[in-house]
């Protein structure tokens, strides 16, 4: 299995590139989607998050209250610590089982698995490549505010939430620059779609050359 580690800082591209890559034909895994999945009502972690956070995290349905939770996380750094505490050794297990079901039928498959707190919490190990897309956090700033409404405020505490840009330049092995255009941050991600492809390539050969020198 080849898996490339795609992250980067709120409003900087990624869901662009994530989205251009699957695409491609690459399998792409949402840590974001199964960080939800992981809190679903009658899930253990839904259990947990309540007993930290207090029912006043809960819709009346009973499901997470997501701009509760939020509200209480993003503006008290130890009870982020505590949610990510709760839900990422659960979204760790939940993308390796799905990891292995995306190359199930194609073992040369690309797997992307989409990270935004890569650095603040995944790390790096078990990827073959890791890939930031990256752009300055004025200009992030101001997509947030004025593509999804934020105040000035929100979108700094959001960005400040995360890791700095130079934490996230420093475990990448490519870089995406999504400062520019549209149709430059897609020709970005089709060019690479084809590295990975090719990085996948050679893995499966030396892969297929040890097993053959090894010992029968």
């Amino acid at each position: 299995m080849f898996v490339c580690a795609l992250t980067g800082g709120i409003a900087a591209g990624k869901s662009v590139v994530a989205r251009r890559l699957a695409e491609r034909g690459a399998a792409h895994v949402d840590a974001d989607a199964l960080a939800r999945e992981v809190v679903e009502p009658g899930s253990p972690g839904l259990d947990a998050v309540v007993e930290r956070f207090g029912r006043g995290v809960l819709r009346p349905d009973g499901a997470l209250d997501r701009a509760a939770l939020g509200a209480v996380v993003f503006a008290d750094p130890d009870a982020r610590r505590d949610l990510e505490g709760i839900t990422h050794p659960a979204v760790h297990a939940l993308s390796a089982r799905r990891m292995a079901d995306a190359v199930a039928d194609d073992p040369g498959r690309v797997v992307v698995y989409d990270v935004p707190l890569l650095v603040e919490a995944r790390g790096t190990d078990g990827f073959d490549v890791v890939v930031v897309v990256d752009a300055p956090r004025a200009l992030r700033l101001r997509r947030l505010v004025e593509l999804r409404g934020m105040s000035d405020e929100e979108a700094q505490r959001r960005v400040d939430a995360q890791a700095d840009d130079r934490s996230r330049l420093a475990v990448a092995d490519l870089v995406v620059d999504s400062s520019g255009s549209l149709e430059d941050t897609l020709r970005q991600a089709d060019d690479l779609y084809d590295e990975l492809r090719s990085l996948s390539a050679a893995k499966q050969a030396a892969s297929r050359d040890a097993s053959v020198g090894g010992p029968s």
